[in-house]
């Protein structure tokens, strides 16, 4: 996995990856809404981290195990709608649009993704 603590985080330019998902991705705090799951989810792909993205899936809809392409290489998020998913809300949606490239060129992803509490975090379904 690639970690690089004091850069931008892939999330936020604004922030550091350490002040940001880096605190996430370590355990050190858990996203209080859907959309800083969402994000930290992001910065997972950016970085590799397929552990943390399966510990942040629903069990219901989580795969056995995740393989991320070293190719890709994620290169901007953009949050384009959000529904609940604040600390008042028992689920939520985000849509984004992640940019990325890998061998044939750039590319996006834009979806919109279902988050729900579960145990008093958020979980990717």
């Amino acid at each position: 996995m690639r970690r690089a603590p004091e850069r931008p985080c892939p999330c936020d330019a604004e922030k550091t990856y350490t002040a940001c998902c880096g605190r996430l991705h370590a355990g050190h705090a858990a996203a209080d809404t859907a959309e800083a799951l969402m994000r930290s989810r992001y910065s997972a792909f950016a970085l590799g981290d397929a552990a943390y993205l399966l510990r942040t899936w629903h069990p219901r809809t989580r795969p056995d195990e995740l393989d991320l392409p070293d190719d890709r290489h994620w290169t901007g998020l953009e949050i384009l709608a959000r529904t609940d998913g604040t600390v008042f809300h028992a689920s939520g949606t985000v849509t984004f649009r992640a940019h990325y490239r890998d061998p044939e060129g750039p590319g996006m992803q834009e979806e919109t993704s279902e988050f729900v509490r579960l145990d008093g975090g958020w979980r990717y379904r």
